[in-house]
């Protein structure tokens, strides 16, 4: 297959078009290079592949550069760019949410009526379910975002079934939950905590350490993905998760085991729109992806650390 990945030079995006090139598909990546972190992280993510002889790559901002060429020969549309971060979709700010993940999903779903056979696959978040429950959350819960950024997220996975209800698009969205690995974005809490080890900082860990994440290694993420891809689920939501929950604790503790660093953590009050609890039930997945996480934390964070190490080492 050929398929578009939206966001493909970011954390879970240079992942996918890795392991799409491992099973034969080629891709056409896309990416605007947006500022919420520095672009030399983003093109150390492409290395592996940016000269890859089954890539067109495309610098373009969704939002409101022409988007005919790039989907031109696709077969499917991952779509994972976007502005991430709950923290920061509140105040001010709120307009680029805006901009880059509802206004980019309608344009480029309006692009897609002209294919109406090309898949599209929606990157969505654990956000869309807010704070209520406590227990493992399935596809059934009524979403109710905590926070701005939820909202957009929510709204994204809304727009791809209305133009699938409407103009038979097949849509689908997977809903992922607390992902971490190499890569990951230098403002998510288990690369901050990393790189506060390697540098010899201080930790400051927002809230008390208990809550509970759904904490989810990338290479499982992307296999549901890539499943999603090849099996297209149209119409469904699917939460894409490890399926059990651990103290952001276990992060520090994993850390500790993976750096030989005891380190210095210093708890502050937890911030507006931080959930207690990310628990998803994965049956779903499993039922219609043949999903099946198989990375514990532990072993996720020590490979996260090698990444960390060489990337540091290089710089």
């Amino acid at each position: 297959m050929h398929v578009l990945v939206t966001g493909a030079a970011g954390f879970i995006g240079s992942h996918l078009v890795e392991r799409l090139f491992a099973e034969g598909h080629s891709v056409t990546g896309v990416d605007d290079f947006d500022p919420y972190y520095p672009r030399a992280t983003k093109e150390a993510n492409m290395a592996g592949y940016r000269d890859h002889a089954d890539l067109r790559f495309f610098e373009s901002n969704l939002s409101s550069d022409p988007l005919d060429e790039m989907l031109d020969g696709v077969d499917a549309v991952v779509h994972l760019a976007g502005i991430p971060g709950v923290r920061g979709s509140w105040g001010t700010e709120f307009t680029s949410y805006l901009e880059n993940n509802v206004l980019a999903t309608q344009r480029l779903l309006e692009a897609l009526r002209k294919r109406p056979k090309t898949l599209f696959v929606y990157g969505s978040s654990a956000s869309v379910y807010g704070d209520d429950a406590l227990e493992a959350i399935d596809e059934s819960w009524l979403p109710a975002p905590y926070s701005p950024y939820g909202v957009t997220k929510l709204a994204g996975e809304h727009m791809a079934h209305l133009y699938g209800s409407v103009h038979g698009l097949p849509t689908a969205s997977l809903r992922f939950f607390s992902c971490y690995g190499p890569r990951e974005r230098p403002d998510k809490a288990t690369q901050r905590f990393l790189l506060a080890a390697l540098e010899g900082r201080p930790i400051e860990v927002y809230g008390d350490g208990t809550q509970q994440r759904d904490f989810t290694y990338v290479g499982d993420i992307v296999a549901g993905i890539v499943a999603a891809v090849e099996r297209a689920p149209v119409g469904e939501n699917i939460n894409l998760a490890r399926g059990r929950t651990r103290p952001l604790n276990d992060v520090l503790a994993a850390i500790e085991q993976a750096t030989g660093k005891v380190l210095e953590v210093h708890y502050k009050p937890a911030e507006a729109g931080d959930v207690r609890v990310t628990h998803a039930c994965i049956a779903k997945a499993r039922r219609l992806l043949d999903y099946e996480p198989t990375v514990e934390l532990e072993e996720g964070v020590a490979l996260q650390w090698e990444t960390v190490q060489r990337r540091h080492a290089a710089s």
